[in-house]
């Protein structure tokens, strides 16, 4: 086999039409997915998961706890991660908050299959997400945390990421019936296989 082509040392940037379009596609397809899993009544893992629990729990709409969820890490976001991925991550946030929101008034779903609708969630909003991170944006709050915590204490950020979805669950199993767990277990299976498989930087060299 050829050997792989070397990495450009300075790839290409998109443009801002580029970021439009693929922040447009992108957020459109996770929240889809979040509406999905959140009809089914299930949770995920991160923030989003974390919103969930809060709306089942309280009633409120999940769009608004999503977004309000976020905002007090803004500003960490923007000294540990910079103006460009702060702005790009504010405006994902609140775009998917309206489109969560507005999505049932314009798409219903009489029945969703339990089983398909879990993978359904998890390939949307996976691809979606990867679109995201590609185009240097985020949807949570948790992924800047962890990141701090790596830089204060040492401790990687995936595992700061696991152990904090670990945690929800556990939560989840003594709030929720079992089987209602277990299919969100699914979902967040299929999410992270996604990205783990997909968000590759050797493959990927835009910025």
């Amino acid at each position: 086999m050829p050997a792989p082509l070397p990495l450009p040392e300075n790839p290409p940037k998109h443009s801002l039409i580029e970021d439009v379009q693929g922040f447009s596609i992108a957020l459109i397809t996770t929240s889809i997915g979040l509406v999905i899993i959140n009809q089914l009544g299930f949770i995920t893992g991160q923030t989003a998961g974390l919103a969930l629990v809060i709306s089942y729990l309280t009633g409120w709409s999940f769009s608004w706890v999503f977004w309000l969820i976020n905002v007090p890490f803004y500003a960490l976001a923007w000294f540990r991660m910079g103006t460009e991925f702060t702005v790009k991550s504010a405006i994902c946030v609140t775009v998917a908050s309206v489109l969560i929101a507005q999505i049932p008034n314009w798409m219903t779903f009489s029945y969703i299959n339990p089983l398909f609708g879990t993978v359904a969630f998890g390939i949307l909003a996976g691809y979606g997400l990867l679109g995201i991170f590609r185009h240097k944006g985020s949807l949570g709050a948790l992924g800047v945390i962890a990141l701090v915590a790596q830089d204060r204490f040492g401790v990687r950020a995936g595992i700061v990421q696991l152990g904090f979805d670990a945690v929800l669950f556990a939560v989840a199993f003594f709030l929720f019936e079992p089987t209602r767990v277990l299919y969100s277990l699914l979902g967040a299976a299929v999410l992270n296989g996604v990205i783990a498989f997909n968000h590759r930087r050797d493959r990927y060299i835009a910025n």
